[in-house]
């Protein structure tokens, strides 16, 4: 079995959740992104990374980008953490925004996380806020997944972590 370690940054704990469950599965090291250095990562034979999506980026995604030259003979993979139920148009607009060049093969998936206005700090409240309020114009017919989803859990507390979401993350690892 290869060696790996999980790389994330979780702003409110669903990331986090995800990371817990590969660990229990893979029983792979675990590190923030923001603790870690890249000298560190070139013992392990796997990197996945996990991040939440914010504005379209992936949070930990930069780290990724700035080490990729060191890290050509690792097995990467990404993991994004949304609010949002899965949309393959949002996940190729994703990958077409950051995943571009030395990124380009990396394979990218997607687990749906949680929503807590309580939990977010006073910037992300407001940015949310200011997006349902455009939103909240369009006609609900025409709304995207990610629109539905956002109109839907203002005001709410919704947790739709689900360890199922990783089979295919974990099904990809087991074939490399």
């Amino acid at each position: 079995m290869s060696r790996g370690i999980i790389l994330y940054q979780s702003k409110y704990g669903a990331t986090k959740k995800y990371v817990d469950w590969l660990v229990e599965e893979l029983g792979y090291d675990y590190a923030e992104t923001k603790n870690s250095k890249v000298a560190n990562l070139l013992n392990y034979d796997v990197i996945i990374l996990g991040g939440g999506v914010y504005a379209s980026g992936i949070a930990g995604l930069q780290f990724l980008k700035k080490n990729i030259g060191q890290l050509t003979d690792k097995k990467i993979v990404v993991f994004a953490v949304g609010a949002s139920p899965y949309d393959e148009k949002a996940i190729q607009q994703v990958r077409e925004l950051h995943f571009k060049d030395t990124l380009s093969n990396i394979p990218l998936f997607y687990c749906r996380g949680a929503w807590d206005e309580e939990k977010m700090k006073f910037t992300d409240r407001t940015l949310c806020k200011m997006l349902q309020k455009a939103v909240a114009k369009q006609n609900p017919n025409e709304y995207e997944p990610w629109q539905k989803a956002l109109m839907c859990a203002v005001g709410q507390k919704c947790d739709w972590t689900d360890k199922s979401y990783l089979g295919p993350l974990l099904k990809y690892i087991e074939e490399l």
